[in-house]
């Protein structure tokens, strides 16, 4: 079945970086646009970043040239590259197929705090 396991959240200081890493299996990676999401405490589930099938990446205004999106449609992985990150990046990061309602991973905690 469909499967995607995010790694490499953490705790950061203010102004820090990160870079989060997606699994994907168990459909055929390549094909789609893929996406970031984020949701924080107590609130819903938004959406960070795309990247069509050969790699072009769209951001929300919010991390726009803070943020970088790639894929490697080799080994069906994406990875999130966060830079100067702000207390407000602080949520649980998830990766899958963009507009998709379901299969959602176990996502990763990123906590940006000094």
């Amino acid at each position: 079945q469909v499967q995607f396991v995010e790694s490499g959240g953490g705790l950061v200081q203010p102004g820090g970086s990160l870079t989060l890493s997606c699994a994907a299996s168990g459909f055929n990676f390549s094909p789609y646009y893929m996406a970031w999401y984020r949701q924080a405490p107590g609130k819903s589930r938004e959406l960070v970043g795309t990247i069509t099938s050969s790699g072009n990446p769209n951001y929300v205004l919010a991390v726009k040239g803070r943020f970088t999106i790639s894929r490697d449609n080799t080994k069906n992985t994406m990875r999130l590259e966060m830079t100067n990150l702000r207390p407000d990046d602080t949520a649980v990061y998830f990766c899958n197929r963009f507009g998709a309602t379901d299969s959602w991973g176990p996502g990763t905690q990123v906590t940006v705090s000094s």
